[in-house]
């Protein structure tokens, strides 16, 4: 099953994260699927903190990949879910 998740890059105690489309199975920071967008959680303006492509998130959950529930809330916030 494909799962939208996060995978963290960025330094100790500086989180940066890339929203991908991976499998269920793989390590959290594995090669991914496909690579949607990216989220900065330390970002004081909301709308760089998110980067995403809508249309492929779309596309991914109308083939039936399950989000996070991180990577929910995101979508969420940008109109996709």
């Amino acid at each position: 099953m494909v799962k939208l998740r996060l995978k963290r890059f960025g330094r100790r105690h500086r989180p940066y994260y890339r929203i991908c489309a991976m499998d269920q199975r793989s390590a959290r920071d594995s090669s991914p699927i496909e690579e949607l967008g990216t989220f900065d959680p330390l970002e004081q303006d909301e709308q760089k903190a998110v980067n995403l492509n809508v249309d492929r998130a779309k596309y991914w959950i109308g083939v039936g990949a399950q989000p996070s529930n991180t990577v929910r809330s995101l979508l969420k916030k940008n109109g996709v879910v």
